[in-house]
């Protein structure tokens, strides 16, 4: 039961010589210091590392014309949508027979779905018929009525691949990671077809968990077979009502599913805005519940690089804002697990922070490893409570042993294991390609969003009709790219999202450069008003 204690009890008061309630300062401390140390939150390093970390970060505004160009196509392609909704029957099943049922869309989310969306369907859900390393091939499809229904041309089309989170380059058909991959398939078979908690544990899960605990520093860890359940699953079990969760307005909906189901409070704070969330954890410690008591916790829950911004989590501040406040820290790093650090450990690793002082560290194989599932790590006691309460332990089946084996073979390249430095190689390949890509993008004078460090690289096109019209003649130059609108980004924020990798070469990223500079003089993309640096980008 002490574990439990862990997750649903009080925090242990802290004996630093000041008076806490529930391991938080007391309201009236804290509002006290709020009131007299305002100005004197940060220490100087913290004020140094703020300084150096904004300089690397960008987040341009779009020009006002681009802004009002954009609500108004917008809202254009809304009326012409319900003028066709008004005229023409949609060429779709309808819902019989249903009478008392709740439907099972909404009205928008039909109307949406039937007369915005699929104008610019192609651009999604396109089929591939290879391994997404460096390049894939697209099996070629088209619409004989504009985007209603699709129809296999029976070709393929070879592209360079800059839409897949094949960070490291371990996406491949040959090499150690499928070699030994197929050897696990000889000895323990394809699946286990089972739960872990029951007859789906073997040797290769407790080999991962322990090689996954020491590579991130901490005592212990736990593994799943599916990323998005790793964070859906278990945060219902870390969290329950009278706990609050203090969550960047850009987490991940897997996130957001998983703290709906916990039943926790749940207050957000804008995206990496540091001041803000501590003027949340402020205010939520000094008014407590609705019924007047206090938070039984509160976690802070963000990720590591956020997927649609490209920006990195400004994690020393947040672990001194942690520790000033008592809270947890609840890490996803489900993008930046292998693709930041030096050593390819997350941004524990890229800013030098202790990961004991995260108190959950989760994360994804799904990219850096090029596998499937996700993990959780940390303290004994965490994992030992979720081996006994989580829902994607006791329930789901286990991790395939391929799955399994391919993770066991990267993570091993990555920590250098293998007796190469290949590894080494490859996180530093990453980062040469992140930081030539993203500078050379800034040179042509398209805007683009995050960390110069970050290997999601989201370059905005604004306009709805602008997604396609990238996508479509990206495709047709055989480059794979993919384009994110309203809902997944605001309406204002349309955009195309680069992924980079270890596998691509110079010569592969300047022909996508090149391409890029040429169409953006085409459809109108280099919206930057930013001076633009003249002299040639080493790689």
């Amino acid at each position: 039961m002490k574990n439990r204690k862990f997750v649903n009890s009080d925090i242990e008061p802290k004996k630093n010589g000041i008076h806490h309630t529930n391991g938080y300062r007391s309201s009236e401390n804290i509002i006290k210091s709020k009131l007299t140390n305002e100005h004197q939150d940060n220490n100087v390093a913290t004020d140094k590392y703020k300084s150096i970390h904004d300089s690397k970060e960008s987040f341009e505004e779009a020009p006002l014309i681009t802004a009002c160009l954009t609500y108004f196509g917008f809202y254009l392609l809304m009326i012409i949508g319900y003028i066709n909704q008004l005229f023409f029957e949609p060429k779709v099943a309808t819902e019989k027979n249903r009478d008392g049922y709740v439907p099972l869309f909404d009205s928008f989310e039909r109307f949406y779905l039937r007369y915005v969306y699929r104008r610019v369907k192609d651009c999604w859900n396109r089929p591939i018929c290879s391994c997404p390393a460096d390049t894939l091939v697209l099996k070629d499809r088209i619409t004989p009525d504009f985007g209603w229904s699709f129809e296999f041309t029976g070709t393929t089309t070879k592209c360079l691949n800059l839409g897949s989170y094949n960070y490291l380059g371990f996406a491949q058909t040959s090499g150690p990671c499928a070699e030994d991959s197929i050897k696990s398939i000889e000895k323990y078979g394809i699946a286990t077809c089972n739960a872990r908690r029951e007859l789906g544990t073997n040797a290769l899960h407790i080999e991962l968990e322990e090689l996954t605990a020491k590579f991130f520093g901490v005592e212990d860890a736990i593994v799943f077979g599916m990323g998005f359940a790793t964070n859906a699953l278990n945060l219902p079990s870390l969290l329950s009502p009278g706990c609050l969760v203090v969550s960047d307005e850009k987490n991940h909906a897997s996130i957001i599913l998983g703290l709906r189901l916990s039943g926790a409070t749940i207050k957000v704070y804008k995206h990496n805005n540091v001041k803000h969330m501590e003027k949340v954890i402020v205010d939520s410690i000094a008014y407590g519940q609705k019924n007047g008591k206090p938070w039984k916790k509160i976690l802070i829950i963000l990720e590591g690089v956020f997927s649609m911004e490209g920006s990195i989590v400004k994690l020393p501040q947040i672990v001194e804002i942690k520790k000033k406040y008592g809270a947890y820290i609840y890490l996803d790093e489900a993008h930046s697990i292998g693709a930041t650090g030096s050593h390819g450990r997350g941004v524990t690793d890229f800013y030098g922070v202790d990961p004991k002082d995260i108190d959950i560290l989760m994360g994804t194989f799904t990219k850096s490893f090029g596998s499937a599932g996700g993990y959780i790590a940390g303290s004994k006691s965490l994992i030992n409570f979720l081996r006994a309460n989580s829902h994607a332990h006791c329930y789901a089946s286990s991790m395939a042993p391929a799955v399994t084996q391919q993770i066991l073979t990267s993570m091993k390249i990555i920590m250098g294991l293998d007796g190469t430095n290949e590894g080494k190689k490859r996180i530093d390949q990453l980062a040469r390609n992140t930081r030539y890509f993203r500078k050379r993008l800034a040179q042509i004078g398209v805007i683009t969003y995050g960390h110069e460090d970050s290997p999601v690289v989201p370059m905005l096109v604004y306009l709805f009709s602008k997604i396609g019209a990238v996508v479509r003649t990206l495709t047709t130059r055989n480059i794979a790219v993919v384009g994110a609108g309203f809902p997944a980004t605001p309406i204002m924020e349309g955009r195309i999202r680069f992924c980079l990798s270890a596998a691509h070469s110079k010569d592969q990223l300047d022909y996508a450069l090149s391409v890029i500079d040429e169409i953006g003089d085409k459809l109108g993309l280099k919206y930057s008003r930013k001076p633009k640096d003249p002299n040639p980008i080493e790689y």
